[in-house]
């Protein structure tokens, strides 16, 4: 198989991927046992204080069904999600904050979700390898035990813990943060920016030590098959520094499961959102998921969600595409 023939065969993949999940992600809000219509004509009767005329109810229940995509079979209702997601990649307006739409609130939390997650992954992923490395290559030295203890300690450690913890003991034990984030709103300012990094560095604190546990786990022991291959005990005959063979030869080939690693941990960052962002108090995806599984907001776990699995999709993908440049024994003819 040629190489065109390669990229084809992942694109088509990529996109039955989204297709499966998206059809997935339609069924799975309607067997909540919360229905929107019926919560939103509840509160608006609650804020009444009186009963409807039933004929406007019912009239207010159809063209409530018609805005939201929830009007005709299941199966009419499936055809028009999948025209306004695939081609519009619209989800209509939000169930809570009629008649804001989906798409403006997910282009709002979504930057504050990505610049917390995927820094904190990366930072947890370049440390944690570069701690693993030196570790599984120096495995017979002291040292190197120490720092895989370090990753034996965190790795166990449930994330939901890790982050109470550490939100106890510098916000509340030594208050250098504070318990609740507070993110100004307005025109981006210096001091604004300087608000934002400070109020983030607690919850990202949190998600490096969670991912930087398996990261010196996973490499000390890839750094310790690979340190046992001949092409890097030749270098150590031809009298190679230890430098050169910990870096040329071990990390090189010892790299590659770990980019795939990290390839799956980007497209799963959405999955930290949630936690992070009720424990934090922090702005983002995670939030808005929370408020509409609990409001039965279809149209905005609808969004959240097919961002998610975007994100996933597209990350197995790139790394399918680049796993041939990064490992030379990979080659399509």
């Amino acid at each position: 198989m040629g190489v065109a023939g390669f990229i084809a065969k992942r694109i088509a993949l990529y996109f039955a991927v989204l297709f499966i999940a998206l059809s997935i992600t339609f069924l799975l809000p309607r067997l909540m046992p919360v229905n929107p219509v019926d919560t939103y004509i509840g509160e608006l009767q609650s804020r009444a204080s009186s009963t409807l005329d039933p004929e406007g109810i019912a009239e207010l229940r159809e063209n409530l069904e018609s805005l939201y995509g929830l009007k005709g079979s299941l199966f009419e209702q499936y055809i028009s999600y999948l025209d306004r997601v695939i081609f519009h990649f619209d989800f209509g307006p939000s169930f809570t904050y009629f008649p804001h739409p989906v798409s403006d609130m997910l282009a709002n939390a979504i930057p504050w979700t990505m610049g917390l997650l995927l820094t904190a992954t990366i930072i947890a992923w370049l440390l944690g390898n570069a701690v693993g490395l030196v570790a599984g290559y120096f495995y017979k030295k002291r040292a190197a035990t120490i720092l895989e203890f370090v990753g034996i300690l965190l790795y166990p450690i449930p994330y939901y813990i890790l982050a109470i913890t550490v939100l106890m003991l510098f916000a509340y034990i030594f208050p250098i943060f504070p318990l609740s984030a507070t993110f100004p709103v307005g025109e981006m300012t210096l001091q604004k920016a300087w608000m934002i990094f400070y109020n983030s560095l607690l919850p990202g604190l949190a998600l490096v030590l969670a991912g930087f546990g398996w990261n010196i786990l996973s490499m000390k022991a890839l750094a310790i098959a690979t340190s046992e291959e001949p092409y890097v005990t030749f270098a150590r005959l031809k009298g190679t520094s230890d430098m050169t063979r910990m870096v040329r030869y071990v990390f090189r080939n010892a790299l590659l499961p770990q980019v795939t690693a990290l390839a799956l941990s980007l497209g799963l960052i959405f999955n930290g959102a949630l936690l992070t962002e009720i424990i934090f108090s922090y702005p983002g995806i995670g939030l808005i998921m929370r408020q509409a599984a609990s409001g039965g907001d279809y149209n905005v776990l609808y969004g959240a969600i097919a961002v998610s699995i975007f994100a996933v999709a597209t990350a197995a993908l790139v790394i399918d595409l680049t796993y041939p440049l990064l490992d030379p024994r990979i080659r399509h003819r």
